[in-house]
């Protein structure tokens, strides 16, 4: 069964950071977006944990997601309070085998209305420059 200090030197291992205690808040310790979901990754594959009721929303946020359509719609995690990942939390679900927080009522809507609009902005504006391109090679 892991211990608390095998799960912090996971986590100093991991993150290069030499100060972190038994409450450390991982995302407040710099780890955040893609670092911090490859963290939990290895933590669950080293651990053997199941992760399927990790809502990773209540924990991090996303990478490379700001821009105009977030001014309209915001993203899961901005869409719920932050909960702390800290190495004593990591400690009782490797113990466990599982991953079993039990979160807060939410409501995130089944599709994300900033990645599509996102998508097809991408899309216009790619055809934008094939047809301009085209356009100038024609002349």
């Amino acid at each position: 069964m892991p211990t608390t200090s095998e799960i912090i030197d996971f986590v100093k291992k991991f993150t290069g950071r030499k100060k972190i205690t038994d409450e450390t808040d991982i995302f407040d310790s710099g780890v955040v977006g893609d670092d911090f979901h490859e963290l939990i990754e290895k933590f669950a594959k080293t651990y053997s944990v199941d992760m399927k009721n990790y809502l990773w929303f209540f924990h991090t946020d996303e990478e490379g997601r700001d821009g105009i359509v977030e001014f309209f719609f915001d993203p899961p995690n901005r869409r719920v309070k932050r909960i702390p990942v800290t190495p004593s939390l990591l400690t009782k679900f490797a113990n466990k085998g599982k991953w079993s927080m039990k979160y807060p009522k939410h409501k995130i809507p089944k599709k994300r209305y900033d990645l599509i609009i996102n998508e097809i902005l991408m899309v216009a504006i790619i055809v934008s420059l094939i047809v301009y391109a085209l356009k100038k090679c024609m002349s």
